[in-house]
């Protein structure tokens, strides 16, 4: 059966007009992607402002448009409850994980799992997180197959390897640097056109009194009932989503966490994650649910203009079209591919940096070149983005977007956000434990699908769905199980030396950073200096500023330094971390290696400025 095409021609010629645009954006940025650092970590140099708008980007994904604003259709203010939950943990992020994974100088996740447990631990944290990054890969390709297959008149999974071609041609050369700077412009487009969307239905409707009215008390609730209905309550909502959610994105989302890896430091990503979740979060749940809310006043305002009864999918989509103009709509439909394309870029540059780091390297033995590497991650790219499109009909199996959603995070993420958070904030978890949270944990999981009873104890009094019981509520079992496996095989087994997990957990940081310099830290107050930098040819990998403006920075021989082209708009993008040298006599003129000007892209005649680190 042909499905009817929504939207005007003039509304696919911008669809089609952007995605060329991101690929042509994404692809210039490719040129900075020289190396395996670039690729996976943008160099390690961007500023708190272009993080937070790239996060922006990546947490807000293609399925939230979708996904919440079919619950904020069927049960209203309500939807918004599931993105106002990672707060809970921010604090835990920002003071225990994030210096941990920047300072320890890990690559991945799984390399974490390695150095604070060992190999096995390590293998067994690859192939979870592999599955878990493809699994969120493939949901957003559904997502926005689901919106834009009816607009462009193809197949929904034609639609779907459309979309997975132009991922994969733009990863392919970008990497890193490209997923940040375009997340930038995504961010911003997707946050005005939901805003927009707000805007255009309030009017459509004709006042902000009107659409208040419309709704009912009910649907004006911030909170879902406690334990039904069973496809939307908040304790069940809790446990995935404020549980098991928050704790997965951004404690093993591997995307998230190279997003973080790419700051300049520990103090922007803090910055980064107190901007994102006191400022971006709120406006980002109004952006991504109104037109759920949009909707059901249209419905009361002008019956048999929409269904009441439509499908929850196609919600955005309907109302969208209904209360935007030719073009516009056309130009809010890219905003969703811009959350689309803004996930998944980031989740597919992860998944070929576990591949690399985490696979690849540790089973060939030999050592190659980083141009080899390089190569390797992004045809792993590639690869990751086919099996993303293979495990969409899985997804499309569920009644809901939502509900495939709540899921997904309910199964994949309990082991590895239990093995995380017990191995930063519990010395005394062991390599066994981790082991059996993994396999035993998981095994306890499985059985829990097969035999819903055994969540039974679990549910708070919610209605065992048939088909697919316990959506939701599943999470809080799965947590516990893992748990219960992690704690009692840890009090049975022999924990590791202090001096050996010096660094990995939340209780020495400071070792961290002393493993980070490779020396005790230099923590005296210093300025910034700017300067002019002249290259010369020196095959020792340090900048050499004067005496005085070393003064100026409290810094000594050794010491780490962070120096960027003055320039605040290009967010650290013309930038290098180095080490102080000798210092010389010329007030005002700092010397860097060819190597060093190349990798900084530093132009001739630009003001640099410098900042001790440590």
């Amino acid at each position: 059966m042909t499905q009817p095409i929504v939207g005007t021609g003039l509304d696919q010629a911008i669809i089609i007009i952007y995605f060329i645009a991101v690929l042509l954006f994404g692809s210039y940025f490719g040129r900075y992607a020289k190396t395996t650092s670039d690729f996976f970590f943008g160099g390690r140099r961007y500023a708190w402002w272009l993080i937070t708008i790239s996060i922006v980007a990546t947490g807000v994904g293609s399925h939230s448009f979708i996904k919440y604003s079919s619950k904020a259709f069927q049960y209203g203010f309500s939807s918004t409850m599931t993105y106002m939950n990672d707060w809970f943990f921010v604090p835990f992020f920002m003071f225990g994980w994030l210096p941990i994974i920047i300072y320890s100088r890990v690559r991945s996740i799984p390399e974490y799992f390695e150095r604070r447990f060992n190999p096995t631990a390590r293998f067994l944290a690859t192939i979870m997180i592999l599955l878990y990054m493809i699994g969120y890969i493939a949901i957003g390709f559904l997502t926005l197959a689901t919106a834009l297959y009816k607009i462009m008149g193809l197949p929904l999974m034609g639609t779907v390897i459309v979309i997975a071609v132009l991922t994969a041609v733009y990863m392919h050369f970008g990497g890193q640097t490209s997923v940040i700077f375009t997340d930038l412009l995504q961010g911003l487009i997707l946050l005005f056109a939901g805003l927009l969307l707000f805007v255009l239905g309030i009017d459509y409707l004709g006042g902000f009194d009107i659409f208040w009215g419309a709704l009912s008390s009910e649907q004006k609730l911030p909170l879902a009932p406690f334990n039904y209905p069973p496809d939307f309550n908040f304790v069940g909502i809790f446990w995935q989503d404020g549980i098991a959610g928050s704790i997965g994105f951004l404690f093993m989302n591997q995307g998230l966490i190279m997003r973080f890896m790419a700051c300049k430091s520990v103090n922007e990503g803090r910055k980064a994650a107190t901007i994102n979740i006191l400022v971006v979060l709120p406006i980002s749940a109004i952006v991504v649910s109104n037109a759920g809310w949009i909707g059901r006043a249209i419905v009361s305002v002008f019956p048999g203009q929409i269904d009441p009864n439509i499908n929850p999918n196609d919600v955005f989509v309907v109302v969208t079209n209904l209360v935007a103009r030719p073009g516009i709509f056309g130009f809010i439909i890219a905003a969703l591919s811009a959350a689309l394309m803004s996930t998944v870029d980031t989740l597919v540059n992860a998944s070929a940096n576990v591949f690399v780091n985490d696979l690849y390297r540790p089973f060939v033995k030999k050592e190659h070149s980083d141009k080899h590497y390089l190569e390797i991650a992004r045809w792993a790219s590639v690869g990751v983005t086919a099996l993303s499109v293979i495990l969409v009909p899985v997804f499309n199996s569920f009644g809901t977007i939502y509900e495939a959603h709540g899921w997904f995070h309910s199964i994949f993420t309990p082991p590895l956000i239990v093995a995380i958070f017990l191995g930063i904030f519990w010395r005394r978890f062991t390599s066994a434990a981790v082991i059996s949270t993994f396999t035993v944990g998981a095994a306890l999981m499985i059985l829990g699908q097969i035999f819903p009873q055994l969540i039974a104890p679990f549910d708070h009094g919610i209605e065992m769905m048939p088909g697919k019981p316990y959506i939701y509520i599943g999470a809080l079992y799965n947590i516990a199980v893992c748990a219960l496996v992690g704690v009692t095989v840890s009090l049975m087994t022999k924990p590791k030396k202090p001096e050996d997990i010096k660094g990995l957990s939340i209780f020495d940081v400071a070792n961290a950073r002393e493993y980070f310099k490779g020396s005790k830290p230099n923590d005296r107050d210093g300025d910034k200096v700017l300067v002019h930098y002249r290259t010369v040819e020196d095959q020792e990998d340090v900048i050499r500023f004067s005496r005085n403006d070393m003064e100026k920075m409290a810094a000594d021989p050794g010491d780490l330094v962070y120096i960027t082209d003055n320039r605040k708009w290009m967010g650290g993008l013309k930038s290098i971390h180095s080490v102080y040298g000798t210092p010389h006599d010329n007030e005002g003129i700092v010397y860097v290696t060819d190597v060093q000007q190349k990798s900084g892209m530093f132009v001739e005649g630009r003001i640099l400025e410098a900042e001790k680190e440590m």
